[in-house]
């Protein structure tokens, strides 16, 4: 008797293996893997991520003053204590605090000294263009400086340039300016967001993540438009949709090492090239991913975006077809 697809599991690290390891020590209250990690990681690409997803962990607990009673003038905690004060503003800001503008004040203060303390790190100019997302009426004059292309919009050009100088193409760096795309004015922001990635992509070198960026803006203005209520498959099946998946496929992940995909990347790129029908190709990001997986764009496609089951479900659907199209099943068994 066949056996049912197996579930795909989300785990923020992905396949980082010594990221896993980390996040469970700082679960227990321990910190001195996180500093062992960060300090042997010497990719600016690899130390953005890492930094983001152990900030995350971070937000809610009290590890960084125990970290900091022990080593106050360690560069790796300067930079991480910036990484969770914009984690904390953000967090503030989706929620709606009160304390958001305090926080917002704080997180930025974090970013700047890190900034000096830390002079080749991308990180804190990353984290000053997360915060941007929160001037939504564009009134800081950092956040309005003029682009570098008359299709662009006005934004925080200089911060993704300090970003991009120390590590050009950073995944995250041009993610936190697509977010600031979206905060734009309604009528404004998916035009924004779509000559942005369009011009991102097209002058990154093969390997690079920006290739990706926008099959995000396809999924961003499904979403907006209503995603299923209004049926949209012709969204994702367009010569468009699948010229900009194959793009995505070809100058990203045939380019790119293994250990250094975003679980998130992937997900979109799976995604796209099953929503195009191209079967094959998509079948070879799920076999990258497994046994990962994570809920966005797949919850989008549900009944209820934002359910991790409905995700799950779906994703294991799209997956078994791209199997049963190429008449490869026996991986989904358990």
């Amino acid at each position: 008797m066949p056996m049912p697809p197996a579930r795909p599991v989300y785990h923020p690290a992905g396949h980082d293996a010594a990221l896993r390891a980390v996040l469970q020590d700082l679960r227990a209250g321990r910190w001195v893997s996180t500093r062992t990690l960060l300090a042997e990681t010497r990719d600016w690409g690899l130390w953005t991520q890492r930094t983001q997803i152990i900030a995350a962990a971070l937000a809610g607990t009290d590890v960084l003053q125990v970290w900091h009673a022990e080593e106050p003038h360690s560069l790796v905690l300067t930079v991480l204590h910036a990484r969770v004060a914009v984690e904390r503003a953000l967090r503030a800001h989706r929620s709606g605090h009160r304390r958001t503008p305090e926080l917002w004040r704080d997180a930025a203060e974090s970013c700047r000294y890190a900034s000096q303390a830390a002079p080749d790190d991308p990180v804190p100019w990353v984290g000053l263009l997360a915060l941007a997302q929160l001037d939504e009426g564009q009134r800081r004059p950092e956040h309005r400086q003029p682009a570098p292309e008359p299709m662009l919009f006005p934004g925080p050009w200089q911060l993704l340039a300090q970003a991009d100088k120390r590590d050009p193409g950073n995944r995250e760096a041009y993610h936190r300016m697509l977010q600031y795309a979206y905060q734009l004015r309604p009528g404004v922001s998916m035009t924004a967001a779509v000559n942005f990635v369009q011009w991102a992509a097209s002058s990154a070198p093969a390997g690079s993540a920006l290739h990706v960026l926008p099959l995000y803006a396809r999924v961003e203005r499904y979403r907006r438009e209503g995603g299923q209520e209004r049926a949209l498959d012709l969204h994702w099946i367009s010569e468009e949709a699948t010229r900009g998946a194959l793009h995505a496929l070809r100058l990203w992940f045939d380019h790119s090492a293994p250990d250094t995909r975003s679980l998130l990347d992937l997900n979109h790129l799976a995604h796209a090239l099953w929503g195009a029908h191209q079967f094959h190709d998509a079948l070879r990001v799920f076999d990258a991913l497994d046994p990962y997986f994570t809920v966005v764009p797949w919850s989008y496609r549900t009944p209820t975006p934002g359910s991790s089951e409905a995700a799950a479900e779906l994703f294991t659907q799209a997956r078994s077809r791209c199997r049963a199209a190429t008449g490869r099943r026996g991986r989904d068994r358990t």
